[in-house]
């Protein structure tokens, strides 16, 4: 697993097209800005089809939103 998430970082965060980037990486902290505006993306903003093709923030959001029901012995 770490090797497909690995796979998808420098195929997405840091190839020459990639739109997380505003310029060439000359620098570590070119690297580290690219890197932590795509890891914001990954937990946050992606669609994900085991979440209905919904960002995981937007899924976890609802989740916290919607009501526990309590057990009849409970109330």
């Amino acid at each position: 697993m770490a090797e497909t998430t690995i796979g998808l970082y420098k195929t997405e965060a840091v190839r020459d097209d990639s739109p997380f980037r505003t310029g060439p990486l000359h620098r570590l902290a070119d690297v580290e800005l690219v890197t932590a505006d795509w890891v914001s993306w990954f937990n946050g903003s992606r669609l994900m089809h085991r979440l209905g093709r919904k960002p995981p923030a937007e899924s976890e959001a609802d989740y916290y939103a919607t009501p526990v029901e309590q057990p009849a012995g409970d109330r």
